[in-house]
């Protein structure tokens, strides 16, 4: 893990620190707004490097690997639901979910349907992302997220704008995904905890 943004200094369970995010473990990682759990996502998922330290997987320095090492990597073992979403709003929900499942062919269409039904959006799923709800779009940001296999879900603020019903059925749909595959969940929150039964929380 990084030792620390760069120019800063912070007493921390992962900055001035090291840590280590295990395959089948969940944690919970708690900041204040500012002290750098959007900027952990990027610098695990590769695609910000502005850190100081090291950051390995399976023992390799992600500094020295290649495009084709990172294509594979976030094909197979790194998903990111990204707090800001990074939708494409003139695209239905359904398009945005099938643009990730069309590379992976991880989930078939009845996977998908249900995962929008139990989530209560099945009725969104024609409906263009830019107009629906922060809500309802954090929701089909979570299902794009399954859509791939992994052994690591990074999730950044995942329940934010969910009432207490959906993000309930979010964390229970994150279990049985983790369970299934047999994955690690890291979560970030700078307030509103998922309902979940983490194995670890870490303060940023």
């Amino acid at each position: 893990m990084p030792s620390a943004l760069k120019g800063r200094t912070s007493a921390s369970g992962i900055w001035g620190g090291r840590h280590s995010f295990v395959r089948g473990r969940t944690y919970l990682v708690e900041a204040a707004s500012g002290t750098g759990k959007s900027s952990l996502c990027a610098y695990v998922y590769g695609y910000r490097n502005d850190y100081s330290g090291r950051i390995t997987f399976d023992g390799t320095d992600i500094a020295k690997l290649g495009k084709s090492a990172w294509r594979r990597l976030r094909l197979t073992s790194l998903s990111l639901m990204f707090q800001e979403l990074r939708l494409f709003g003139e695209l239905t929900a359904i398009e945005n979910v099938r643009l990730k499942n069309n590379l992976t062919h991880h989930k078939n269409d009845n996977d998908i349907h249900t995962l929008f039904d139990r989530l209560g959006i099945a009725d969104k799923e024609d409906t263009p992302v830019s107009l629906m709800s922060y809500g309802q779009q954090q929701r089909v940001a979570f299902i794009r997220a399954l859509c791939q296999p992994f052994d690591f879900l990074f999730m950044d603020e995942p329940v934010s704008h969910l009432d207490d019903s959906n993000a309930t059925m979010l964390a229970d749909i994150l279990a049985e995904e983790l369970d299934a595959r047999g994955a690690c969940a890291v979560v970030t929150s700078v307030g509103r905890k998922m309902k979940f039964d983490f194995d670890e929380s870490i303060t940023l």
